[in-house]
C-alpha cells in the first residue's frame, strides 16, 4: 500500500512531534508499505521518511523543483517526482496514494487535508483519510470542523469521511478496513 502523509516541515518542533513522526513512518516500513510525502528533510516530514528509510521502508518524495535546494529535502528517498507547482505535487500524491494519514502541521498541512477531504465529500475518491492527533494537536480543528455542523455549513456525516486518533495501531487499523459504502452526494451536503 502506498500511504500519503501530510506534515509540517518547520525545523523548531517539540520534539514529542519528532518521535511521533519517526514512530509512524517506521510503522509504515515495517508493514512493508511505501511512504509517500512532501520530501522535506525537517519538521513532520523529515521524521516520517528518517522512520521509514532506517527501517527499510520505500519512501517516494513528491515535491515540485523549486524545493530542490540544499538542505530542504529529505536526501535517502528511492524516488523523487518532481512537479512545477504545488497544486501539481498534491494531484500527484493523491495519485500515488491508497490512503492518507494527516500529522501535525501548519497551513500547508490544513490545506493538503481540507482539500482531500473534500475529494472525498465530493466522490472524487474513497480513500481513507486518517488524522494522527499527537498529543491532541487536532482538538481545536475537531471544534472549528463541530461549529460547521452546528451552524449547518455541512453535513454531520461528513465527519464520518475521516477517522482521528492519537494511535497509530489505530490509525493503521483504520486504513486497513474495508472501505464503508458512502451515502449518495446529496445526503453529504447541507442538509
Amino acid at each position: 500500500m502506498n500511504i500519503c502523509a501530510y506534515g509540517a516541515a518547520a525545523k523548531e518542533i517539540d520534539a514529542r512531534f519528532i518521535r511521533a513522526g519517526e514512530e509512524l513512518g517506521k510503522r509504515i516500513a515495517l508493514r512493508g508499505d511505501t511512504l509517500v510525502f512532501g520530501g522535506g528533510a525537517h519538521g513532520m516530514m523529515g521524521a516520517l521518511s528518517r522512520g521509514a528509510h532506517e527501517n527499510g521502508g520505500r519512501v517516494i518524495s513528491v515535491a515540485p523543483s523549486f524545493f530542490n535546494v540544499d538542505g530542504v529535502l529529505y536526501e535517502k528517498c528511492d524516488e523523487y517526482i518532481y512537479t512545477e507547482t504545488m497544486r501539481e505535487r498534491k494531484q500527484k500524491m493523491e495519485d500515488l496514494s491508497d490512503a492518507f494519514i494527516v500529522t501535525p502541521g501548519g497551513i500547508g498541512t490544513f490545506e493538503e487535508f481540507l482539500e482531500i477531504f473534500t475529494l472525498r465529500q465530493l466522490h472524487r475518491h474513497q480513500k481513507p483519510i486518517a488524522i494522527f492527533n499527537v498529543s491532541g494537536y487536532y482538538n481545536s480543528m475537531m471544534k472549528f470542523l463541530r461549529n460547521a455542523v452546528d451552524n449547518r455549513f455541512m453535513s454531520e456525516k461528513n465527519l464520518e469521511l475521516f477517522f482521528i486518533s492519537d494511535s497509530i495501531d489505530e490509525i493503521l487499523s483504520y486504513i486497513d478496513a474495508p472501505p464503508k459504502k458512502e451515502e449518495d452526494i446529496e445526503k453529504l451536503r447541507n442538509l
